[in-house]
């Protein structure tokens, strides 16, 4: 149920993007409480589900359904940024197919962080480069690394846990005791049932999973003293087609030293400030299949709330709350009321997470806004109408 105590939308500083609806599921599980969805900008169409963990707000929005990859993820941050314009910083947040290596052990309902490595920000293009003769193909460009201070809590993470125990098991036993309903199907899904091919086997049926398949190409890996999600930190494989190829994924693997593959990151890394999370469901070969879907998103989910949970509490919402404070007794009530719902841009609502590319960004976005709605407030004004909230 939603609290009444529902804050404005210039009060939300995190938001979490998502592709499927399970992942949505473990998104809305793992908020401490839910809001009501403050009014939206006329040009943003998506669907939002709003709430709180620990001491931050935090606005998820999904992919519309079946449209996938990285022209999609871009439509909808860029129009979470219209109705949430004081955001710091994104998490994309999901499944993705993992691709073990002798040096990453990564198992189904693991979890892959996005962590700059060898000149990458963290999250790859993989199929945007060039055929260079007698190379073959190479990636070109570059995708920016998450924020520092998303970073500082990675590595802060990264050494609690070798230390302490995780707190992503007890945050998905929480999501199952305060959910009833996701029992079973997004919980752990048995070591028997996670089995790695050998690259040279394919699938042999078209069914969705493989009691067809011969187990004596699987291979041997040492089982693990407990099933909670290992995380793994590193570079993750970004494009607009689904991996199922073991030797392709292989092959790219080798040379880029690839953790996983997913569709979406790559259409967010340039225009926000981002941090990428994926659960492991499958491993990116023919044998992929749905079973380790939702307990894949839900450890990806528990790791992104614990990172929240992580972080240092900060005063930006106090300097915007003064700032708007002095601002609103220079006006009437019915503009502050309007301005301080739709666009109060200042530099405290921007850093200290923000790059200066995504400062500009918005400082753009909402100037142009801003005008446009003063503009036919005043029209509407001269025409002698009613008093008219112009963000309306």
């Amino acid at each position: 149920m939603a609290s009444d105590r529902s804050p404005a939308a210039i009060d939300y500083t995190i938001g979490w993007i998502c592709s499927l609806a399970d992942e949505l599921v473990v998104a809305e599980a793992m908020l401490d409480e839910r809001y009501s969805c403050p009014l939206q900008s006329p040009s943003d169409y998506n669907i939002y589900t709003v709430g709180r963990v620990a001491t931050y707000n935090i606005v998820v929005a999904c992919l519309p359904a079946g449209l996938y990859g990285t022209s999609s993820a871009t439509r909808v941050a860029e129009q979470m940024q219209y109705t949430f314009p004081t955001l710091k910083f994104t998490l994309m947040v999901g499944i993705g197919g993992g691709a073990p290596s002798g040096d990453h052990d990564i198992r189904l309902g693991d979890v892959v962080v996005s962590q700059p490595v060898d000149g990458h920000g963290g999250v790859m293009h993989y199929r945007f480069g060039k055929i260079v003769d007698g190379r073959g193909f190479q990636c070109t460009g570059f995708l920016n690394k998450p924020p520092q201070m998303l970073l500082n809590v990675v590595e802060y993470l990264k050494s609690k846990h070798r230390l302490h125990e995780s707190s992503l098991p007890r945050h998905l036993a929480h999501m199952i005791e305060r959910h009833e309903k996701l029992r079973g199907i997004f919980e752990y899904q048995g070591q028997e049932h996670d089995r790695l091919f050998l690259a040279e086997y394919s699938h042999t049926s078209g069914k969705g999973h493989c009691d067809e398949c011969d187990l004596a190409q699987t291979k041997s890996r040492p089982p693990r003293r407990n099933h909670d999600p290992v995380v793994h930190y590193g570079l993750i494989a970004s494009g607009d087609v689904i991996m199922k190829d073991a030797v392709e994924r292989n092959t790219v693997q080798q040379q880029y030293g690839i953790l996983c593959f997913e569709m979406e990151a790559a259409g967010l890394m340039n225009g926000l400030d981002c941090l990428v999370i994926r659960g492991i469901s499958d491993y990116s070969d023919s044998h992929k299949n749905d079973r380790w879907r939702p307990y894949a998103a839900a450890a990806a989910a528990a790791y992104a709330k614990e990172l929240i949970c992580s972080l240092p509490v900060q005063d930006a919402k106090r300097r915007i709350t003064s700032q708007l404070s002095c601002d609103n007794s220079k006006m009437n009530p019915v503009k502050s009321a309007s301005l301080d719902q739709h666009f109060q841009f200042t530099e405290g609502s921007v850093s200290p997470f923000s790059s200066p590319a995504v400062i500009d960004r918005r400082r753009a976005l909402y100037a142009a806004d801003r005008g446009l709605k003063l503009r036919r407030y005043q029209l509407r004004s001269e025409a002698k109408a009613p008093s008219i909230d112009p963000f309306t």
